[in-house]
């Protein structure tokens, strides 16, 4: 180790910012869901690989948002939009018994999925905004991971009454 504080937090940043997605010059919160989308889509063909992936980029965002800001929430921080993203797709295939949408559904869901979790994430309604004030780490994957699951029932909820219409 060399000591140096800023090449210590390198990997935390690097994590922390999704592979850099979060240092984007404007709408990090976006360009870092954006970017998790491709790796949610490829999880979802396993979804015990995506509940594994979620948990495993939680329990890791978390660490990494501690020692990359101490807690704080900065706006380069999107690790926990790759949480909430994915959480939220979670709704495409959370029945069993219903089968995941293909072609240009999935298409159609996976862009309402991405436009359910940053209305969620951004306007932060009800427990989500009491979380995103806690000033520490929890606070900061906590509020994306609630709107992720508040994203999830909508979407499925859109599934369900959508096959219920035809």
């Amino acid at each position: 180790m060399t000591g140096d504080p800023g090449r210590a937090a390198f990997w935390p940043r690097m994590i922390a910012s999704f592979g850099g997605c979060g240092f984007a010059p404007s709408a990090p919160g976006t360009v870092g869901s954006l970017a998790a989308m491709p790796f949610g889509y490829a999880l979802l063909q396993s979804p015990p690989l995506l509940v594994i992936g979620i948990v495993a980029v939680s329990i890791v965002g978390w660490a990494a948002i501690g020692r990359a800001s101490g807690g704080a929430d900065h706006g380069w921080i999107v690790i926990d939009e790759v949480a909430g993203i994915w959480i939220t797709l979670l709704g495409l295939v959370a029945l069993p018994g219903l089968a995941g949408p293909h072609g240009l559904a999935m298409v159609i869901y996976l862009l309402l999925a991405f436009g359910l979790f940053r209305l969620l994430d951004i306007s932060k309604p009800g427990l989500i905004g009491r979380i995103d004030r806690r000033h520490d780490a929890f606070g900061v994957m906590g509020d994306d991971m609630l709107a992720g699951i508040v994203g999830a029932f909508l979407l499925l909820a859109i599934r369900l009454a959508s096959r219920w219409m035809q």
